[in-house]
């Protein structure tokens, strides 16, 4: 029986820990509020958010927000503090295994959505989909299979994702940047001998981004 007393390990400070996806989606959302408000540019608000997924701890985040109020009017590195903030709820899951699947038409996509296909072919529509966030990502895994995203033009489009044996292609990124009021999809993915493809529907726009995103804010 070993009586000797180890050292316990040491717990890392919280601004060293490893960041998560709902860290990321609570630093997303500030920073969306902050373009809606006039408060970041619109460039200042694309690079912010290339930096968000490429950084790895929690401090690193916080520095993303710092100048920034988070919603309900406190600072954002207290709100960010408190998992009570996240207003993000569970991620939509869309499945294809062998099979097709699609999201089209008159829908409310939610701040986060997972697409997997396996073997299957799935169809993400977002051209006359409602907003209700200024920021939406899409998740997908591919293995070998299909899944495809539209966007209404107007719409910032941005990528993160790589394929091995597959392609991940994300199309007409920065186009919705004329428009700084306007929602940003983030399509985050990985293709294993699939295809991941995410472009903007030429002639499908949303329209009174501004307003629509202000009126929510201050409503």
């Amino acid at each position: 029986m070993d009586l000797e007393k180890h050292p316990a390990a040491p717990v890392p400070a919280p601004a060293e820990l490893r960041a998560s996806d709902a860290d990321r989606d609570r630093i997303a959302q500030i920073l969306g509020d902050a373009l809606a408000e006039g408060r970041l540019t619109a460039e200042e608000h694309s690079d912010r958010l290339d930096t968000l997924y490429a950084v790895k701890t929690v401090g690193e985040l916080e520095l993303l927000v710092r100048d920034l109020p988070a919603p309900g009017g406190v600072h954002a590195s207290q709100a960010y503090a408190s998992p009570s903030t996240a207003l993000a709820g569970p991620p939509e899951t869309i499945v294809a295994v062998c099979s097709s699947s699609a999201r089209k038409g008159r829908w409310r996509p939610g701040p986060h959505t997972r697409a997997v296909s396996v073997m299957g072919d799935i169809n993400i529509d977002l051209t006359e989909a409602v907003f209700e966030q200024q920021v939406t990502e899409i998740n997908v895994t591919c293995i070998l299979g299909n899944v495809e995203v539209l966007v209404p033009e107007n719409v910032t489009l941005r990528g993160y994702g790589s394929g091995v044996l597959g392609n991940f292609e994300v199309r007409g990124e920065g186009r919705g940047e004329s428009d700084p009021q306007a929602p940003v999809v983030i399509v985050r993915g990985f293709a294993l001998l699939g295809n991941i493809e995410a472009r903007p529907k030429l002639g499908a726009r949303l329209v009174d981004l501004a307003r629509k995103l202000r009126k929510r804010l201050d409503g």
